[in-house]
C-alpha cells in the first residue's frame, strides 16, 4: 500500500521529491515533519548526479517504500 495515492505514477526524481514532501505533511507532528524533509532534500542532493536510468529506477522504487514505511509506523503511533 502507497502513502498517497499514485505512487505508481512517480517516474523522475522532481516526481519523486515532491511526492516524498507532500507524505511528509500527512505526518503528525511539525518536529517529524521537519526531520523527514531534511532527509529527503539531503538524499535528493546526494543522488542529484545519478544518470543511470535503471540505478534511478531502483531509488524510486526503494524511496516509495520506505515512504510508506514511515507512514504506516506514524500511523499506528496515533
Amino acid at each position: 500500500m502507497a502513502p498517497l495515492p499514485n505512487a505508481e505514477l512517480v517516474q523522475t526524481s522532481l516526481q519523486l521529491y515532491r511526492y516524498l514532501l507532500r507524505c511528509c505533511k500527512q505526518l503528525p507532528e511539525e518536529n517529524i515533519r521537519q526531520h523527514y524533509r531534511h532527509a529527503i532534500r539531503q538524499s535528493f542532493k546526494v543522488h542529484a548526479d545519478e544518470d543511470n536510468p535503471e540505478r534511478i529506477q531502483q531509488i524510486i522504487k526503494r524511496a516509495i517504500e520506505d515512504a510508506d514505511w514511515v507512514m504506516n509506523k506514524y500511523k499506528k503511533q496515533k
